[in-house]
């Protein structure tokens, strides 16, 4: 019974990152790291929202172990902390694509 326990505990805690990464804007932030380190400023260029909500969204990230910062000067420079998500975004990503194909066969299929 308590091999069970703590499986189902370690299912508990990936699924919290998996919440951490269900936001678009955070997923998109990760995505945007995966490229290399970025600070707020850099990050805030390719995304269409305020400084303050970037800054959040970070937070986030850092709490469930996802990122992690550094301190220069003013800024702050966020990178992965687990670049493997990455093949895991890129998992997700061949899943739409299936996904995708599949229902465009049935359309066609279909007569649409």
């Amino acid at each position: 019974m308590k091999i069970i326990n703590r499986d189902y505990r370690l299912a508990t805690l990936k699924a919290e990152v998996l919440k951490t990464l269900s936001h678009p804007t955070r997923l998109f932030i990760v995505e945007m790291l995966a490229k290399g380190e970025k600070c707020v400023c850099e990050l805030n260029r390719n995304l269409e929202v305020d400084h303050s909500t970037i800054s959040k969204h970070l937070s986030v990230l850092k709490k469930a172990g996802v990122v992690s910062g550094r301190k220069e000067g003013l800024k702050v420079y966020y990178r992965l902390e687990a670049p493997c998500i990455v093949d895991f975004i890129k998992c997700i990503t061949n899943v739409i694509e299936v996904k995708a194909k599949r229902d465009l066969s049935m359309l066609k299929r279909r007569g649409f």
